[in-house]
C-alpha cells in the first residue's frame, strides 16, 4: 500500500511544505476548523460545509454536514478541552488543486478540562476541498500526515472503510439526537 496522502505526497514531504498566510476567503473556514478542533464549536461553525460534504479521518467517514456536526459534537463529549498547539497553513504543491486548503496542526486533547497535561496530542494533515462559493466539500484528516486505508487499497481497506462509515453513522445516531 502506498502512503501517499491527500496532498499527493509522502508524509515526510507534506510536513516540509512551506507555511503561508491565509487568504481572506479562507478565514471563515480556518475559524471553523479552530472551533471544531478546540472542542468549542458553535451552531455557525458548520455553515462552512456544503450540505453534501464528507469528513474522513482514521476513525470515521461522515457524509453530510449534519453528520460532520455530530462527529465534532461527539468529540466534545469525549474531550471537554482541546488546545491547538501548532497550526500552519501550508503552500499547496503543484499536485494539489487551487480549491484546496492544507493545514498541518497539532492538537492536545484533554479528558479532564482542568488537567495541565493532555491525554493525547495528535499531529494531522487537514486537506479541505471547497467549491467556488468557499463551502467545504471534502475534509480529510490524516494523522501524522499518513494515508488511512480505503477501498482502493484492497479487501482490508474496504473493510476499514465500512468500519469508518459504521462508526460515523453510530455517532450521528447517538449524538445527532442531542443536537
Amino acid at each position: 500500500m502506498s502512503n501517499i496522502n491527500a496532498a499527493g505526497l509522502e508524509p515526510s514531504q507534506s510536513k516540509e511544505l512551506e507555511e503561508r498566510s491565509a487568504q481572506p476567503f479562507e478565514r471563515e473556514i480556518i475559524q471553523a476548523i479552530k472551533e471544531m478542533y478546540t472542542c468549542s464549536p458553535k451552531e455557525s461553525t458548520f455553515a462552512v460545509y456544503a450540505p453534501e460534504a464528507v469528513f474522513q479521518d482514521p476513525v470515521g467517514i461522515a457524509e453530510g454536514a449534519s453528520s460532520i456536526k455530530a462527529q465534532f459534537i461527539g468529540l466534545t463529549k469525549i474531550f471537554p478541552r482541546a488546545d491547538i498547539v501548532k497550526f500552519r497553513i501550508l503552500t499547496n504543491p503543484p499536485s494539489v488543486t487551487k480549491n484546496t486548503l492544507l493545514i498541518d496542526q497539532d492538537v492536545a486533547y484533554f479528558r479532564d478540562a482542568k488537567s495541565s497535561s493532555p491525554t493525547k496530542t495528535l499531529n494531522s494533515l487537514l486537506t479541505l476541498h471547497y467549491d467556488d462559493s468557499y463551502k467545504v466539500l471534502r475534509h480529510i484528516e490524516e494523522w501524522d500526515h499518513s494515508k488511512s486505508t480505503t477501498r482502493e487499497d484492497g479487501v482490508l481497506g474496504m473493510l476499514n472503510e465500512y468500519r469508518k462509515k459504521f462508526t460515523a453513522n453510530m455517532t450521528d445516531k447517538v449524538v445527532g439526537k442531542d443536537n
